[in-house]
């Protein structure tokens, strides 16, 4: 594994002092290590006013305050920040499998991969996602696939390992909840995408999410973005670097 190959880890917090020590204390570091890659972490802040920031500087991550608000634009701003030539994802609530990243970049450079997202379903803990939160993202998914002709069976999954690449080549709209759709639109029509198997915690602290009032609009995107989907890509990317593959 080349030593130039870096990672960008990139969390989205508002108000997670219960969540994000876990979520920090979750990463494979080490294991990323091993294999060669060097990887930064940054936490991207909607300007928390609890002790989120103060517990993301404790642990040497490097903290991002946006306070322009929305789930979405803390990634962005994460992308514009992220020095990685690969970015993963992944919420502040401990609800994702971080202890994966390594397997996941191993699947992104062995496959030659652009885009990978997980899908939550494949593993859910008991009492980690509520049956009207299950059946809003069904529903959403369902109409994701309809719309798009994708085999996305989780719209709304917050963690995915993305090329910069991508990322520098794609014009995303959605300052909120409705990215996480609509960057798996874009992946899916225009690069090298697939969703792999992972799993669902019950989260730590409480939920931000508004199942009923985030799911009508994230529908609602669904249709209107389906008229302007064929202006989300600045360049094509014509070829990717090619990375050492992993043993």
């Amino acid at each position: 594994m080349k030593k130039e190959i870096s990672i960008s880890v990139v969390i989205p917090s508002l108000n997670e002092e219960r969540g994000i020590k876990k979520t920090l204390a979750s990463l494979p570091l080490r294991e990323l290590k091993q294999m060669g890659l060097d990887t930064e972490v940054l936490v991207v802040d909607g300007n928390s006013n609890d002790g989120t920031q103060e517990i993301v500087r404790a642990s040497g991550a490097r903290l991002i305050v946006e306070e322009r608000k929305g789930y979405g634009r803390a990634y962005k701003t994460g992308f514009s920040h992220s020095k990685g030539h690969i970015i993963v994802t992944l919420d502040a609530d401990g609800t994702y499998p971080a202890e994966l990243i390594p397997f996941y970049i191993t699947e992104l450079i062995s496959k030659n991969l652009d885009f990978i997202t997980i899908n939550r379903f494949s593993r859910v803990e008991k009492g980690a996602m509520s049956l009207t939160h299950r059946i809003g993202n069904k529903v959403l998914s369902s109409v994701l696939r309809l719309l798009y002709s994708t085999s996305v069976e989780d719209s709304q999954s917050g963690m995915w390992v993305v090329r910069k690449e991508l990322t520098n080549n794609i014009v995303l709209m959605s300052d909120d909840m409705a990215l996480s759709e609509e960057i798996k639109v874009v992946a899916f029509r225009y690069f090298k995408s697939v969703e792999l198997p992972g799993s669902y915690s019950v989260r730590e602290g409480d939920a931000k999410l508004a199942t009923l009032r985030h799911g009508w609009k994230n529908l609602c995107f669904l249709f209107k973005y389906r008229t302007r989907q064929n202006y989300a890509i600045r360049n094509p990317m014509s070829h990717h670097p090619v990375l050492e593959r992993l043993p």
